[in-house]
C-alpha cells in the first residue's frame, strides 16, 4: 500500500481530534455531577433550584484547562454531543409568519378594495394547493381582480418613501418581497430574543431557506403552553429615558447596607417576600408585576433563585468582586466597578435573580427614586467576563407607559462609517414619531436612551444633540452582526404580523431517558452480535475488522460532535445500520482475497490483489448509497435529517476504517507473523463454486414479483395506507397512565367525548397502544386546519374529560397536558397544519424520484449502459412499492405502529440505497467478467457473477439483519415501525438484485445484442 506512512499519521491525527472532541461531553459530565452533589445537600425543594443555581454561577468561569486555553462551562458545553429532542426531552416548533397579514397592514384601508380581497382569497387558495409564492399569486389576481388597476395605488401611504403612485407593478412586487423577508428576520430577532432568556440548554432556532418559516427546538422544556405563549406574542419594543448612574449610586449604597443590616437573612430560597415586585415584561409585551422564577423550570427571569445568605456562602466561587458578600450583600452582587451611562453595575447571570429580590424590598425601594425601574441587558458582555449590565430606566410618563414604542420605526439598518470599519446604524421614523423623538432627545441631551425589547434592553446610545426629521445615527463600536441585531431589533416594532406556529412536536423527558435507554441496549447488543459475527466468520481478518469498527464507531462520534451534529434516535439507529453495512467492503475484500488465494497466488500477492479488485465494487456501492443519504438530508427535517447525518459520516469514516486501517492491520499481521487466516474450515468454502441458475428462473422471479405489486396495488385501493399526522394534517398523542389499560376502553372513552361535540361527532381518531400497556398513541383530525392555542387546548380538554376516569390517582388537567418528570399524561404531542403536511408530501414525493433519477443517471455513467440502469432502476421501484403495501396489508394487524410518515420515507429512502449497493456489486463482477470471458455466453457470465457474489451477498445481509433485529426488539417503540421497514427492504432488496434487477439488465442486453446482429 502506497503512502502507508501518511495513512498512519492521519489515522493518529483524527484519533486526537476525535478525542479532542469527546473529552468536552465528558467534562459537561463531570460539571453537571458536582453541580448535583452540591445541590443533594440542600432540602429535596431546592435541589433543583441550587443545581442550576450552581451551573450558572460557573457559566463563565474556566473548568477545563488544556494548557493552550482555559474553556468555561459555556463553551464545554457547547462543544459536546447534541441530544435530540427525543433523546433528551423538549420542544420541537414550527412557524409561520403570515404573509396576508403582512399585506394587509402594509396595504392599510386599502385592504377593504373588493378586488384586493378577492387577490387575498385567490392566493390563500394557490397556498392551499400548494404554491409557495403567495406575493405572486397575490400580484397576478390582483391584476385580474382590478382590471389591471396599478398595485402601487393599495400601498401609498405618507409614511412612506419607497412605493409612489408612478411605481411600477414589478417595483411594488420587490418591495413587498422585501417587507416579507424583513418581517421574518424581524420575527427571528424577536424569537431568538426571547429563545435566550427562558433558561434552556443548546436551543437551535433558524430561518429555513425559501419560505416564511421558522425552525425552533428547546431541548429540555417541560412547559409547553407557556412556550406556545411566549413564541407567539407580540413584540414590545420601547424608548426609555434614563438615569444616569451617579443619580441612583448613592441610593443603591444605602439600600447595600440596609439589606446588611434588616433584610439579608429574611429572603428565603423560594424568593416570597412582603415587598414590591419589580416590573418584568412578558411574552405578550404587556407590563405586569412578576415574582422572577428560576431557569430550570424554562422561567423569563435570567438564572435561578439564590438561597439564603448563609448558602450562598456554600456556593460555588463567583466572578471575582472588591466586595464582601457580608459586608455588601448588594454590591458584591451587581459590582458598581462596572457602571457609568445608565448602567448601575454588572452582575453574574448567576446572581441576577437574586439583585432582582433585594431590590423588590419594600424598604429598598423607599431608598430609590419613585421612577426608576431597572432592567437588565440582553446579553452577557464579554468585556466583563460575560456578566449581565443593569440599567436605571426612567418612568416619567403620566401612563407609566414608554414615551415612543417601535410602531414610529419606519426603517432601520446597519450602515458603516465613513471612515474605518466601524458598523453603525440608521434608523428613520414617521410623522408621529418625528416630533415625539425630537422632544426626547432634545430633553435628554448627555444622557442615554433606552432601546427595550421584551423588557431586556439591547442598546442605550448617549444622545450628543437633539435630533429633528427622524433620522437617527446610532453607533458604539457595533461590529456588523451586533449592528444586524440592532437594526433587526428597531424593526421589529413594526412587524406587521406575528410567526404562528403551523406545527409543534413535545416530548417528555421520562420518554427521552427510556429512548436513550433503549437506543444504547440495541447500539450495544447489534455492536457485540456484529463483531462476533466477523471475528467467527473470518478468523483472525474478522477480528481485525472489529478493531477497523470500533475506529470507525470512534470516529463517527467524533465527527458528529465536532460538527455540531444532533443526536437523535433514529440517529443511534444510522449508527447501528451503519455498522452493519460497514462489514461489506471488509466482506468484499476478504471474499476477493479468498478468490485470489484458491487460485494458487502467494498470501502477500492475494491481500494486493484482492483489495485492489474490490475497490471497484465498494466505492460504487458506497457512492449510491451516499446519495440517498443526500437526499434524505435536504429533503427531512429533524430525526429524519439525524438519521441522514450519521448515515453520510458512517459512510465516509467506514470507508476509510474498512479500507485502510483494516489493510494497515492486515500487513502488520503478516509483516509479525508471516500468516493470517480469512476464514475457518466451516466457511473456508461456504457457498463456493455454486451454480444456481438465476437468469433461467428469470420468467418464474418476473410473475411472482408482478403478483405480489399487482396484491400491493389492490390494497392501496382497498385498505388504503395508515396515513401519519404529518401527511393529513391532526394532532398525536402519547398519553401514558398510572396502570395498564386496554385500547378499547381508551376508544370508548373517546368515543363519548367527541360525540358530545357538534363539530367532532364524525372526527375519526386512532387509537393504538405505543410500547408499555400503560402507554396510548392517539391521532385525531379535528379540527386539524385550526392551528390556534385556543383548538390545541380545546383538544386537549376532550382528552383531559374522555380519559380522566382511566387512572387510578385524580390527575389535574395541568399535569396531564404538561410533560413534567415522572408524570402521567401526555408524553409527546404533535401538531401538524395542513399546508406543512401538504409541503412534506410534496417533498416525500420528490426525495423518492430524485434519489431513483440520481441512482439511475450514476449507474448509467459507471456502467456506461442504459440497459444496467433501468434494471437497477425497475428493481428499486419494486422494492420501494412492495414494502409500502407489506404496510398496507399488515397495519392494524401486526402489535406495532405500522404508520405511513417521515421516518418511514427515511426508510424507503434507505432501502432504495441498500439495495443498490447490493445490485452495484453484483454489477460490478458481470462487468469483470464479461470482460475477462468475452467469449462465453452472455447469461453463463452472469449466472457465474452472482453465484461468485453469493457469499459476499448473504454475508452482508445477515451482519446488517442482525443488527436491524437487535433495533427491532431492544430499540424502543418509537422507530419500531422505521426498523421494520429496513428489515422488509433489506430481505426484499437483497432477493430483488438477484431475480429482478440482474435478469431485467439480461433481457435488456440480451435484446439489444439481437437487435444488432
Amino acid at each position: 500500500m502506497q503512502s502507508k506512512g501518511a495513512i498512519k499519521l492521519l489515522a493518529i491525527l483524527l484519533a486526537i481530534a476525535c478525542i479532542y472532541q469527546l473529552s468536552f461531553t465528558f467534562k459537561a459530565r463531570n460539571v453537571e455531577k458536582n453541580a448535583a452533589r452540591y445541590a443533594a445537600a440542600f432540602e429535596p425543594g431546592e435541589q433543583a433550584v441550587m443545581e442550576q443555581y450552581y451551573l450558572d454561577s460557573v457559566q463563565n468561569q474556566p473548568v477545563y484547562n488544556l494548557g493552550f486555553k482555559a474553556f468555561t462551562y459555556k463553551e464545554v458545553k457547547e462543544k459536546e454531543i447534541n441530544l435530540g429532542l427525543d433523546l433528551k426531552g423538549g420542544m420541537n416548533v414550527m412557524l409561520e409568519v403570515q404573509v396576508e397579514d403582512v399585506i394587509k397592514a402594509l396595504a392599510g384601508d386599502s385592504a377593504k378594495d373588493p378586488a384586493f380581497q378577492q387577490a387575498i382569497d385567490s392566493a390563500n387558495e394557490a397556498l392551499r394547493k400548494g404554491s409557495n409564492d403567495y406575493i405572486g399569486e397575490f400580484v397576478k389576481a390582483y391584476r385580474e381582480a382590478s382590471g389591471g388597476a396599478p398595485l402601487a395605488a393599495l400601498f401609498v401611504s405618507p409614511d412612506r418613501k419607497d412605493i409612489t403612485p408612478n411605481s411600477s407593478d414589478a417595483d411594488v412586487e420587490k418591495i413587498l418581497r422585501k417587507e416579507t423577508d424583513d418581517a421574518i428576520g424581524a420575527s427571528f430577532n424577536i424569537l431568538r430574543s426571547r429563545i435566550d432568556h427562558f433558561g434552556v440548554t443548546q436551543p437551535n432556532i433558524q430561518r429555513l431557506p425559501n419560505s416564511h418559516r421558522i425552525l425552533v427546538e428547546l431541548p429540555g422544556v417541560k412547559e409547553p403552553e407557556r412556550v406556545r405563549k411566549l413564541l407567539q406574542g407580540t413584540a414590545s419594543l420601547e424608548f426609555w429615558t434614563t438615569y444616569n448612574a451617579n443619580e441612583v449610586l448613592p441610593a443603591l449604597s444605602r439600600a447595600d447596607q440596609l439589606i446588611r443590616t434588616q433584610f439579608a437573612e429574611e429572603i428565603g430560597p423560594d424568593g416570597e417576600t412582603e415587598t414590591a415586585v419589580a416590573e418584568t415584561a412578558t411574552a405578550d409585551g404587556e407590563t405586569e408585576t412578576v415574582v422572577a422564577e428560576t431557569a430550570g423550570n424554562g422561567a423569563e427571569g435570567l438564572i435561578a433563585e439564590v438561597g439564603t445568605a448563609d448558602a450562598a456562602a456554600e456556593q460555588p466561587e463567583a466572578i471575582a468582586s472588591r466586595f464582601d458578600r457580608a459586608q455588601n450583600p448588594l454590591f458584591a452582587l451587581l459590582n458598581p466597578d462596572y457602571a457609568g451611562g445608565a448602567v448601575v453595575g454588572a452582575a453574574s447571570a448567576a446572581d441576577t435573580a437574586t439583585i432582582n429580590r433585594y431590590l423588590r424590598i419594600d424598604a429598598v425601594r423607599d431608598l430609590l427614586p419613585a421612577d426608576v425601574v431597572f432592567k437588565w441587558g440582553i446579553k452577557g458582555d464579554p468585556a466583563m467576563e460575560g456578566r449581565f449590565q443593569l440599567y436605571a430606566i426612567k418612568v416619567d410618563t403620566p401612563d407609566g407607559k414608554a414615551p415612543l414604542d417601535g410602531s414610529v420605526v419606519t426603517d432601520a439598518r446597519e450602515t458603516y462609517a465613513e471612515r474605518g470599519a466601524e458598523a453603525k446604524v440608521s434608523m428613520s421614523m414617521n410623522s408621529v414619531g418625528v416630533q415625539e423623538w425630537g422632544r426626547l432627545t432634545g430633553d435628554n441631551i448627555g444622557r442615554c436612551i433606552a432601546i427595550v425589547l421584551d423588557g431586556y434592553v439591547y442598546s442605550a446610545p448617549v444622545v450628543r444633540q437633539k435630533i429633528e426629521g427622524g433620522n437617527s445615527e446610532i453607533s458604539g463600536g457595533f461590529t456588523i452582526q451586533e449592528a444586524k441585531d440592532l437594526a433587526n431589533v428597531l424593526k421589529s416594532g413594526k412587524v406587521p404580523a406575528p410567526a404562528r406556529i403551523i406545527q409543534d412536536t413535545v416530548v417528555g423527558p421520562s420518554l427521552g431517558q427510556e429512548s436513550i435507554n433503549a437506543g444504547m441496549l440495541s447500539f450495544l447488543l447489534a455492536f457485540i452480535l456484529v463483531l462476533l459475527y466477523m471475528g467467527l466468520y473470518y478468523k483472525t481478518a474478522g477480528w481485525m475488522s472489529d478493531i477497523a469498527l470500533i475506529s470507525n464507531v470512534f470516529l463517527l462520534m467524533g465527527v458528529l460532535v465536532s460538527f455540531g451534529a444532533v443526536l437523535t434516535l433514529p440517529g443511534i439507529a444510522g449508527i447501528v445500520l451503519t455498522m452493519g453495512m460497514a462489514v461489506d467492503a471488509n466482506v468484499i475484500i476478504y471474499e476477493r482475497i479468498k478468490e485470489e488465494l484458491r487460485g494458487g497466488k502467494g498470501l502477500a500477492l492475494s491481500i494486493k490483489d484482492g483489495f485492489s479488485n474490490a475497490y471497484s465494487a465498494i466505492i460504487d456501492g458506497n457512492v449510491t448509497t451516499l446519495i440517498t443519504g443526500i437526499v434524505l438530508f435536504v429533503f427531512g427535517n429533524g430525526p429524519v435529517q439525524g438519521f441522514a447525518t450519521t448515515l453520510i459520516i458512517g459512510i465516509l469514516t467506514s470507508l476509510f476504517c474498512s479500507i485502510f486501517i483494516t489493510r494497515l492491520l492486515i500487513e502488520w499481521i503478516v509483516g509479525k507473523w508471516g500468516r493470517i487466516s480469512f476464514s475457518r474450515k466451516w466457511s473456508e468454502n461456504l457457498l463456493y463454486n455454486v451454480h444456481f441458475d438465476f437468469i433461467g428462473k428469470r420468467k418464474a422471479a418476473y410473475i411472482f414479483a408482478l403478483a405480489v405489486i399487482l396484491v400491493s396495488i389492490v390494497s392501496f385501493f382497498v385498505r388504503g395506507l395508515n396515513m401519519g399526522a404529518e401527511f393529513t394534517g391532526g394532532r398525536a398523542y402519547v398519553v401514558r397512565f398510572d396502570h395498564p389499560v386496554s385500547a378499547e376502553d381508551v376508544r370508548q372513552n373517546l368515543d363519548k367525548s367527541f360525540a358530545s361535540y357538534a363539530d367532532a361527532a364524525n372526527v375519526s381518531f386512532e387509537v393504538k397502544q405505543y410500547g408499555n400497556e400503560n402507554q396510548m398513541r392517539i391521532v385525531t383530525q379535528y379540527k386539524y386546519d385550526d392551528t390556534s392555542d385556543e383548538a390545541t387546548t380545546e383538544v386537549d380538554e376532550i382528552l383531559y374529560n374522555s380519559l380522566r376516569g382511566l387512572y387510578q390517582y385524580d390527575i389535574t388537567f395541568d399535569n396531564f397536558r404538561n410533560t413534567q418528570e415522572d408524570v402521567n399524561g401526555i408524553v409527546t404531542a404533535d401538531k401538524i397544519g395542513p399546508s406543512i403536511a401538504k409541503d412534506m408530501t410534496r417533498s416525500a414525493i420528490l426525495a423518492v424520484l430524485f434519489s431513483l433519477l440520481a441512482i439511475g443517471l450514476y449507474i448509467t455513467f459507471r456502467f456506461k449502459k442504459w440497459q444496467w440502469a433501468t434494471g437497477a432502476t425497475a428493481a428499486l421501484a419494486f422494492n420501494a412499492l412492495l414494502v409500502i403495501g407489506i404496510f398496507s396489508l399488515l397495519y392494524g394487524l401486526l402489535p406495532f405502529n405500522l404508520e405511513v410518515n417521515q421516518a418511514f420515507i427515511a426508510a424507503i429512502l434507505t432501502i432504495i440505497g441498500y439495495s443498490i449497493n447490493d445490485t452495484v456489486v453484483v454489477f460490478d463482477r458481470i462487468r469483470e467478467y464479461l470482460k475477462l470471458y468475452p467469449k462465453r455466453d452472455l447469461k453463463e457470465n452472469v449466472n457465474n457473477a452472482i453465484n461468485s457474489t453469493l457469499s459476499r451477498t448473504l454475508n452482508t445481509s445477515g451482519t446488517t439483519l442482525v443488527t436491524l433485529l437487535a433495533i427491532f426488539f431492544f430499540g424502543g417503540e418509537t422507530i419500531r415501525g422505521f426498523i421494520f421497514a429496513l428489515l422488509l427492504g433489506v430481505v426484499i432488496g437483497t432477493l430483488s438484485t438477484l431475480f429482478v434487477a440482474t435478469p431485467i439488465a439480461y433481457d435488456l442486453v440480451k435484446g439489444q445484442r439481437k437487435a444488432a446482429r
